[in-house]
């Protein structure tokens, strides 16, 4: 039986039914915030992102939130004006319930693209959430948010600073549309720790950089994407101080929480059954060792081949090629899946056997190496492979 995640002390949450969808499960989720926390987000970047998403970014810049109202099996994305006032008047809802104001409520919407959302409904369901406020409701909450997902994804930690204990728990969804730049996810991670709110805001960015933005299913970035980090101070041990050994404890922990999270979401991708690493070595720049990661991670050629195990190199060079990088000198580039070398010199490694390939290509997670020998940058991405699960599911997804 999985272990329960911890409370954080300031944030309660309640999973409700609201029948968004025909379907027997709770697809409602209140999170109520303590007064004095600070609260931070991104958000996806999307040029078409959803009313929930342009509400959410104006609430969140008055400061103060208090509560967040999340629901599944609507998107509430091209809407127009009409998805702004469902979304408005839902945050109207949360707060005649919990007696604070409209804009101190940020709503967050997951499911079908293009339909309005079911605005009464909701409204029903808010009532019943607020009764159902809990501290210990991370893990109903996880399940509340999930569309397309086959399970929950959770992950938690806990450090002592100055002999304080401070928790960080945290929870997403996500299975398809995932693209760098947020995905079609949403995750909220608490701890109640006192951090500032400038800090905040600077810690869940670089946070997100290292772990959903480093993340790809499909290549295709959502209207909805969010996520939320919340302080609640609740622990009464403030981390205000960025050059800290106490704020480098605290900011590697809500880190890997992140990172948790975000390989979650690629280890359940739409019909995936590969787990990968693309790593990408001595490029010229972070951002040229990146365009080739994701070239790799993102191609339709190599994701169908990481299904059939198949580890067809002709496919890893092509996307390497595709990178756009200038005066490339593929004479220098080699190529490892795990240690087994596959490209040397820009040809076919002298060692490599089709059979060990073929070995590591057949395992749940490998990871893939380039080197570019063109500079001293160095980074990696998470990815899945392609397979007909992946088309069915998004074929029926509004059967």
């Amino acid at each position: 039986m999985a272990q329960s995640l911890p409370q954080i002390p300031g944030v309660r949450l309640s999973a409700v039914p609201a029948q968004i969808k025909n379907w027997q499960r709770n697809d409602l989720l209140l999170i109520e915030i303590a007064e004095g926390a600070s609260v931070s987000a991104t958000f996806t970047q999307n040029a078409f992102c959803a009313a929930p998403v342009l509400v959410a970014k104006e609430h969140i810049r008055q400061g103060n939130i208090r509560a967040l109202l999340i629901n599944a099996g609507n998107a509430n994305a091209a809407t127009g004006e009409r998805g702004l006032r469902d979304a408005n008047q839902c945050c109207a809802g949360v707060a005649a319930a919990l007696g604070v104001a409209a804009e101190q409520v940020l709503p967050f919407s997951t499911g079908v693209i293009g339909e309005h959302l079911p605005v009464e409904k909701i409204l029903n369901g808010i009532p019943k959430a607020v009764e159902s406020l809990q501290a210990d409701g991370w893990d109903a909450a996880s399940k509340a948010i999930m569309t397309t997902d086959t399970r929950p994804k959770t992950a938690s930690r806990t450090l002592a600073i100055d002999g304080e204990t401070i928790s960080v728990v945290g929870i997403a969804k996500g299975a398809g549309m995932i693209q760098p730049n947020m995905a079609t996810m949403l995750a909220y991670v608490a701890t109640d720790a006192a951090i500032p709110q400038p800090m905040l805001d600077a810690l869940v960015k670089e946070a997100v950089g290292a772990s959903f933005n480093r993340i790809s299913v499909d290549g295709d970035t959502s209207t909805n994407d969010a996520c939320v980090l919340i302080a609640s101070g609740a622990s009464g041990q403030p981390i205000d101080d960025t050059s800290s050994d106490a704020y480098a404890e605290l900011k590697a922990v809500i880190t890997e929480v992140h990172i948790e999270l975000a390989q979650a979401i690629v280890k359940d991708g739409e019909g995936a059954t590969k787990f990968v690493t693309v790593q990408v070595n001595n490029a010229a720049s972070t951002q040229e060792a990146l365009r080739v990661a994701f070239e790799i991670g993102e191609s339709p050629l190599v994701k169908t081949a990481l299904y059939a195990s198949d580890p067809n190199w002709g496919r890893l060079v092509m996307a390497i090629g595709n990178a756009g990088m200038e005066n490339l000198d593929t004479g220098k580039i080699s190529v490892f899946l795990d240690d087994v070398q596959i490209v040397d010199a820009g040809g076919r490694a002298e060692a490599y056997t089709e059979e060990a390939g073929q070995k590591i290509f057949q395992q749940p997670a490998f990871t893939i190496t380039v080197d570019l020998q063109r500079g001293e940058c160095s980074e990696h991405i998470w990815t899945c492979d392609f397979s007909h699960e992946y088309v069915t599911i998004n074929a029926e997804y509004r059967t």
